[in-house]
């Protein structure tokens, strides 16, 4: 069994590097409304929206590949969760970004991490806790959620996946 633990981060972007921070989020949500605008909403399956969609978001938001089917999958995780609460498909506002491991990761010897950006890919410096730097020691996370808060902070929300022991 898997237990999961996520360890929030704080960014120390540049000038520049918000900027670019700034334009991924925006393009991140752009993109998400525009496959809810142009994919039937009944349509759940991400393989299928991808097959209808993936080329249209990486030319027209300027998405990495991978990028892209972030955003494809989370509105097909919005559309399968709002089907199961019968609520209709909410707005994305550019808050949060998904991120994989192959658009993401940590280097624990300089506390940095690096993220795949609308223009290319970025190293940034994190502030870290003693107990985050506990947390994350000799991990290799693979997944993250860039996030935007209420006051402008940015911050990076690291998944961690470890076996549970069984005793």
């Amino acid at each position: 069994m898997q237990k999961s633990l996520n360890i929030s981060c704080k960014l120390q972007p540049t000038r520049e590097q918000a900027l670019k921070l700034e334009a991924t989020f925006q393009a991140f949500s752009d993109a998400c409304n525009y496959i809810n605008e142009t994919i039937d909403s009944k349509i759940t399956n991400n393989v299928r929206i991808q097959t209808l969609i993936y080329q249209d978001i990486r030319q027209q938001f300027n998405l990495s590949a991978n990028l892209a089917i972030r955003a494809i999958n989370r509105v097909a995780a919005d559309r399968k969760t709002a089907k199961r609460d019968n609520r209709t498909v909410k707005e994305f506002q550019p808050t949060s970004v998904d991120y994989d491991a192959r658009i993401f990761s940590f280097r624990e010897k300089d506390r940095t991490i690096s993220l795949t950006l609308v223009g290319g890919r970025e190293r940034f410096s994190i502030h870290l806790s003693n107990y985050q730097i506990g947390k994350l020691k000799g991990q290799k996370p693979t997944s993250a959620t860039l996030v935007k808060r209420r006051d402008g902070s940015l911050f990076i929300d690291i998944h961690l996946k470890s076996e549970l022991s069984t005793s």
